[in-house]
């Protein structure tokens, strides 16, 4: 199928992919431009596991406060180089990911920074409400499980629902951003004020 230039511009303009990568979305996709910004989008989160040994050495701070000035956020974003820290959508990211942290309160950014002995408490206490359930051994592991699992979707920044866009997470719109400047980018770490709070 022959791409036209129309299509390969139309596409690159709303997923910032270079041209090659573009017209080879469309061909695997007979030019059907909402599959082939899914191609992309797929073909890039994976290439985006690659790149995060990678070093990041560069970044942006932002501050986000909340309209009536009694909440505020301070985040830390690291990529590779100066280029991407200085370009404006990026900086949009960053914005976002301290608007995110604003509004949902989150206790660490991914589940490998909350400390075993929290994780422990938290899995004693699913348990000891499972006491007098009459379930089966099994039955309460599951449920045990699936309540953890709840409560690292609500305390973990990277599995929070994305609160622009729900239907996909922190850690989904972080890959994503990976994958369309080509190189690692890291939360690395927030602090979040409230008015009157220790």
């Amino acid at each position: 199928m022959k791409i036209s230039m129309e299509l390969l511009t139309s596409l690159r303009a709303r997923t910032g992919s270079g041209v090659l990568d573009c017209k080879e979305a469309l061909e695997q996709t007979n030019g059907d431009i909402e599959k082939a910004i899914e191609y992309l989008r797929k073909k890039g989160i994976a290439a985006a596991a690659k790149k995060a040994e990678r070093a990041t050495a560069q970044g942006v701070i932002d501050a986000y406060i909340h309209p009536g000035e009694r909440l505020g956020v301070i985040v830390e974003i690291n990529c590779e180089t100066d280029f991407v820290a200085r370009n404006q959508e990026f900086r949009r990211f960053v914005h976002d990911i301290a608007m995110q942290i604003a509004a949902t309160d989150p206790q660490a950014i991914s589940r490998e920074d909350i400390k075993p002995e929290i994780i422990e408490t938290e899995k004693k206490i699913y348990e000891e409400q499972m006491v007098d359930s009459n379930k089966p051994k099994q039955v309460i592991e599951k449920i045990v499980q699936g309540k953890l699992e709840k409560y690292f979707t609500d305390v973990c920044l990277l599995e929070q629902p994305f609160v622009k866009t729900p239907e996909r997470k922190v850690g989904d719109y972080l890959k994503e951003q990976i994958a369309k400047y080509g190189e690692n980018i890291r939360i690395k770490r927030f602090v979040r004020f409230k008015l009157g709070e220790d």
